[in-house]
Formats: C-alpha cells, structure tokens, sequence
C-alpha cells in the first residue's frame, strides 16, 4: 500500500518516477497472487501426485504449455529404473520442480524445456533446463530477486529433505539440443 500511494504521491511533479513505480506495484502484486496461487495448489499437490514423477511433470507442463500463447516443445525423459521413493520427498521434489517448471514456461521465453529424471542407485536426480533467456549471474549470486519467493523457495524446499540444489546459467553448461543461453536447475536427493 506504501508503494501505490508513494506512486500517486509523485504523479502531480514526476508522472515517469510514479508510472515506474505504480507499474513495479502492480508486478510485485502479480507475483503475490501467482505465488499464493502456486501455494494452494502446491497444498492439493500430494494428493495429486503419484510416484511417478515423469506423469507428474508431464502433466504439470502440458498444462503450462497450454497457458502460453507461443508454447515451447516440452520433453521429460526418464533414465534408469523408476522407484518409489518417501512422500515428503516425493512431495518436495515434485514442488522443486515444478517451481523450476512455472518459471522455465512463464518467463524464460523459450523454445525448448525439458525435464531429465534420473534414478541411481543411491539418489534421484532432476534436471529441469530450457534454452530461454536465463537467469543472470548476479540473480543466482543473490539467491533470487527481491521480491520473489521462486529460488528461496527452491532452495529452502532442498535443504528441508537434504537435497542439493544447483541452478546454471550459460554456455556449456547445457546439452547441445539446448542452445545458449539457458538455465538449469538440477535437483540431487537421496
């Protein structure tokens, strides 16, 4: 509220400043209301998901593709032999991951995502990775962007279930059906 009336504060004598600011406003309240959206669902989510995580992120993507007028091509690929795994693991990786998911299809501007589920014998690997925009160097080294809850979230989600979390961008970090630049998250839990 601060920010709306400091924006109609500085409109008589700086109507850009005030323009700039109500428009950060009204940003900032999108990503409240898609956060809290993403919340309730993520709340539903266990009941949703299975312990088939290459069904659940096909699903989680289609239906994002669909939400998005120029949808990316979305692949997920499973390695190894898929396992059941713990439900609050199995619940956590799924809300990692589908952070990683919302965020690859609503703001990368890709062309390409795709999800890499990995099964050893002593842990899960997940590797969501796109061919968008990126996430810029100084964004990871802070952590994530003020204001937003996506990579704090992540990363809190990780350490909770004594996961490893890794987000790249940049060249030769992606395979080469990925183009640069790009952004990965790779998800290790044992």
């Amino acid at each position: 509220m601060l920010v709306l009336q400091s924006g109609i504060n500085l409109l008589p004598d700086r109507p850009d400043a005030a323009r700039k600011r109500l428009q950060g406003a009204i940003d900032q309240a999108e990503q409240a209301i898609t956060e809290g959206r993403d919340a309730v669902q993520g709340l539903r989510s266990s009941t949703l998901v299975s312990g088939d995580f290459a069904a659940a992120f096909n699903t989680l993507g289609l239906a994002t593709v669909g939400s998005n007028q120029n949808p990316p091509t979305f692949h997920v690929e499973v390695e190894g032999t898929p396992r059941e795994v713990k439900p609050i693991l199995r619940d956590e990786v799924y809300r990692i991951a589908g952070e990683a998911l919302r965020t690859a299809f609503r703001h990368a501007r890709a062309h390409r995502v795709e999800v890499t589920i990995r099964y050893d014998e002593q842990q899960l690997i997940v590797r969501v990775r796109d061919d968008g925009k990126g996430i810029g160097p100084e964004t990871l080294e802070a952590k994530g962007r003020a204001g937003h809850g996506g990579l704090p979230g992540m990363r809190e989600r990780a350490s909770k279930i004594g996961a490893q979390l890794a987000a790249q961008f940049g060249a030769g970090r992606a395979p080469t059906r990925v183009p640069t630049p790009h952004t990965s998250f790779k998800l290790e839990a044992s």
